[in-house]
């Protein structure tokens, strides 16, 4: 096994995908193995991209799955705690247009990693990556403040990815956020996301910017099918994704962010203008393939070559 070069902070559950039929008492469910920020890890191998994945795992059956996931996508499981709290499941809908709603059911296994539980990490690990509820939900959060303030000396990401349906208050996330920017070189962030934390008139581009103001030197903005842009203290480009038949996006913010890290590490000089341009496309290119597929499948590296 290659040495870990990127880490991902965050939580791994199932999601269980319900879709109706003739008889509302027996909808038709289909489970997954899901979480946000596992999904990066696991993006991030099939991309040819060594990750290992730092998070509290369940030892009832559905953990043990997760660890043999894990293990067979080449995900190093060498930064994983256990426990004997249940394994969070996230309950998913989707609508006429494949777009997600969630409603999670979360025991403790995500929100229970202590600083204690933190390993020492090697110099290999070039890349830190922190997202979606681990950041608000209990001891876990502080533990991944901490890990953050530690490590400041790598390259570190985000993407908040917020779950309302685990804290209701986008004040939360907004102080959670705001004290994880200090360590922060690149945000991403959806549109909804700054829906979320601001309001549905909020004026998304002036919010993006205002993580620049706070440390970070990119912060990619992503609009679904609208594309995305990333902005830096001196550019902003945007990108358009390419056209395709649109299955669900489950797991394309994902996808565009596992992407994205493997991108970062290429260049000395990520403001760079070609390369943030270059980067944008890519990620978008990446996130589309996923949106072709039901579920969060994300691509390998081979995928890269098709045509959409």
């Amino acid at each position: 096994m290659k040495p870990v070069e990127f880490l991902i902070f965050g939580e791994a559950l199932f999601d269980l995908f319900v879709t109706p039929t003739d008889n509302p008492a027996v909808p038709n469910v289909v489970a997954r193995a899901g979480g946000s920020p596992m999904n990066v890890a696991i993006g991030l191998s099939r991309l040819n991209c060594a990750s290992a994945f730092l998070s509290q795992i369940s030892n009832d059956n559905l953990g043990t799955g997760l660890m043999e996931l894990l293990a067979n996508e080449g995900v190093n499981l060498n930064y994983l705690a256990r426990t004997d709290c249940v394994t969070t499941l996230s309950v998913i809908a989707t609508d006429a247009t494949g777009q997600p709603s969630y409603s999670f059911y979360t025991q403790g296994a995500d929100g229970t990693l202590s600083v204690d539980d933190l390993p020492d990490l090697p110099d290999s690990i070039r890349a830190l990556h922190f997202g979606s509820y681990a950041l608000v939900l209990g001891e876990t959060a502080d533990t991944a403040h901490a890990l953050a303030q530690r490590e400041k000396h790598r390259l570190i990401t985000l993407d908040p990815n917020i779950r309302p349906t685990i804290e209701s208050d986008p004040a939360v996330w907004i102080k959670r956020i705001d004290a994880l920017m200090p360590y922060v070189d690149v945000v991403k962030i959806s549109d909804e996301d700054l829906r979320i934390l601001h309001g549905d008139d909020c004026d998304l581009e002036h919010h993006a910017r205002s993580f620049l103001n706070q440390g970070a030197k990119l912060v990619f903005l992503t609009r679904g099918g609208d594309g995305g842009q990333v902005f830096s203290a001196a550019h902003d480009f945007q990108g358009k994704p390419p056209k395709i038949t649109v299955a669900d996006t489950v797991g394309a913010g994902d996808t565009f962010m596992a992407m994205l890290l493997c991108e970062l590490v290429k260049t000395d000089d990520i403001t760079d203008a070609d390369f943030m341009a270059a980067t944008l496309e890519k990620c978008l290119y990446a996130a589309a393939i996923t949106c072709t597929r039901v579920g969060a499948d994300l691509p390998y590296l081979a995928d890269l070559d098709i045509s959409l």
